[in-house]
């Protein structure tokens, strides 16, 4: 297996519930730091939204980049993969996301009208850090072990 790929399990993918600060006329605030809110440092921001019903998104894994996921608004779900086992999430809530990490497929579907999600990225866009098709996923993670 190549050595410049990292391999983790859906075990490995925590959920992590986020500070919130709540006023009462003013709603509530949710900050995130870097590195301490969340296992890693934010180089890249980007959110989805107007998702046509039934559409699917992510669909691929990263070879480097950590991702964390937020339901900012509505609701989805994510599908997490390792090659060996997959878990499905809902993702609900502004105040909780989850941590994808490299080497772990993932989809994310079941769009509620409106939703938003959020994503921040420990790395830039690369084109190179994506695996697109599942085939290429399988040979290169299907029977490895996670070395966290």
């Amino acid at each position: 297996m190549p050595a410049d790929i990292q391999y983790s399990s859906v075990e490995d993918c925590n959920t992590i519930s986020l500070p919130v600060i709540q006023h009462n006329r003013a709603g509530s605030l949710t900050p995130i730091h870097n590195s301490v809110d969340i296992p890693f440092d934010v180089k890249r921001i980007f959110f989805v939204y107007d998702i046509p019903y039934g559409k699917k998104r992510g669909i691929h894994a990263h070879r480097h980049c950590h991702q964390f996921i937020i339901a900012a608004s509505g609701s989805f779900d994510i599908e997490i993969d390792d090659g060996n086992k997959k878990k499905k999430v809902n993702m609900n809530r502004p105040t909780e996301g989850i941590h994808i990490l490299p080497g772990i497929w993932s989809k994310e579907f079941n769009y509620s009208s409106g939703a938003i999600c959020l994503v921040l990225a420990s790395e830039r866009y690369t084109e190179e850090d994506y695996i697109r098709k599942y085939s290429d996923y399988k040979q290169l993670y299907g029977n490895k072990t996670s070395n966290l």
